[in-house]
């Protein structure tokens, strides 16, 4: 029999946000695939076919595209709450990483580092994925790859 408690909500192409389970405080899943200097779902769930070999070409070619690109990007919208976003590296030939933070948040500011959201971390490897936990409250969040390059994307949290 169908659990009318459970359900799925599709956002943005392949952006899933899935509650598993109706049961508070239990994270939804958040789910970003990075290729090569881009984030697929942010962008619409277009593959612009980049192949960097490094960091620097994803500068490169970010410095040519990013921002047109970021005019066309599409802003993740979700309620607050907890969340597990799960990142996966899907054809990125060297390690990648993940950043979400609170808009304008500046990591030489020690007092953003205990009021504002950063939450961050590497090792992605080739078909690998890695789940950052966050609590989001509403605000502005950008997100993005440091170590492959991508334009800095945008979370919206309302509700």
């Amino acid at each position: 029999m169908f659990n009318f408690r459970s359900f799925a909500i599709a956002a943005v192409g392949a952006v899933a946000l899935t509650a598993a389970s109706a049961q508070a405080g239990e994270p939804q899943v958040l789910k970003l695939t990075q290729i090569g200097c881009q984030f697929v779902e942010s962008e619409n769930g277009v593959n612009h076919g980049y192949q960097p070999k490094s960091a620097a070409d994803c500068k490169k070619i970010n410095k040519e595209t990013g921002k047109d690109r970021l005019t066309k990007a599409k802003e993740i919208v979700v309620k607050p709450g907890k969340y597990v976003i799960r990142v996966t590296n899907k054809n990125v030939p060297y390690a990648l990483g993940f950043w979400i933070r609170s808009e304008g948040y500046d990591w030489k500011n020690p007092l953003h580092k205990v009021s504002k959201l950063s939450v961050s971390g590497g090792g992605l490897t080739l078909g690998k994925s890695r789940d950052y936990e966050v609590e989001l409250k509403p605000g502005r969040y950008t997100y993005s790859c440091p170590l492959n390059p991508t334009p800095d994307y945008t979370l919206v949290v309302k509700g």
